[in-house]
């Protein structure tokens, strides 16, 4: 048996015996499985500091994949899986990455195999991965079911003047041709159900006039506000404090990497034509 083998092995029979759920053996894919699992337990037991809240987590860590090169599409494959790559993120894998490690640390636990359970936890519906359109694609998707679940709470009405944006949300099976998965057919209609509870999908938002007033913390996650049909956000990333103004932390496709972003929040949105605001989320402790 390879090594590679045994370790998802463990993983599976640790999580099943602790959790009483998990992914199965075959439902788990490093991007390279030996430096991946070293690392996730080397950042948790780096960052590990007794009294530290969420949002601080979520900065130091996240800053620790400063550099890390962008890679789109890092969630994709068929069959659908759960994924880890810390070799390359886009902005959900990264973002989620990010959290998972912070739960995983809030926990007060060490271990990789927390970490897995918890960005599962996050990721899928309900907390489990039940195939392609299990995923929590939609922004708003994931921001209702882990509210729900306790694991995060949008505090975007609560930080500033919010006001309100009405959308269907149903890019994905509009675009079909964009998602593999979705070529097939039981596929393609479970997506169309997960839509129908996202038709004139009523949710805040801050315009990107109003940021500057806005009392975000370092450690929010941000969802940058879509003017696209159909889509509710574009982009997502984690709030970081730089010489006094909030800069976004994030997987950037233009810089081809992890980075903060050399504009502050604020000059960035304005130089992003396709947003009009953006959500402000926050795990919860």
């Amino acid at each position: 048996m390879r090594y590679g083998s045994i370790l998802i092995s463990a993983l599976s029979l640790l999580i099943n015996n602790i959790t009483g759920h998990a992914v199965s053996p075959s439902q788990v894919h490093f991007g390279n499985e030996n430096s991946d699992t070293t690392a996730i337990t080397t950042i948790l037991v780096e960052n590990l500091k007794p009294g530290t809240g969420l949002n601080d987590y979520m900065v130091s860590i996240g800053r620790n994949f400063e550099g890390i090169p962008y890679a789109g599409g890092t969630l994709e494959g068929s069959p659908e899986v759960l994924r880890v790559n810390l070799q390359g993120m886009d902005c959900v894998s990264f973002v989620e990455n990010v959290a998972a490690l912070a739960q995983t640390l809030g926990e007060r636990r060490t271990s990789w195999i927390d970490f897995i359970y918890n960005l599962e936890r996050l990721r899928y519906r309900g907390g489990n991965m039940n195939g392609y359109a299990s995923r929590l694609h939609y922004f708003s998707d994931w921001v209702v079911d882990n509210s729900h679940r306790g694991n995060i709470t949008e505090v975007t009405d609560r930080i500033a003047n919010a006001s309100y944006l009405i959308k269907t949300l149903d890019f994905m099976t509009q675009n079909r041709d964009k998602y593999d998965a979705l070529a097939d057919s039981t596929e393609y209609e479970r997506m169309k159900n997960v839509q129908v509870g996202f038709r004139s999908h009523r949710f805040p938002y801050i315009k990107a006039t109003n940021i500057s007033g806005a009392k975000i913390q370092p450690g929010d996650i941000i969802a940058i506000v879509s003017k696209t049909p159909g889509l509710d956000v574009n982009h997502i990333g984690i709030a970081v404090d730089v010489n006094g103004k909030l800069h976004l932390l994030h997987a950037s496709s233009k810089e081809g990497k992890v980075c903060v972003s050399n504009v502050p929040l604020t000059e960035y949105l304005k130089r992003n034509r396709n947003a009009i605001g953006i959500r402000v989320i926050r795990l919860k402790e």
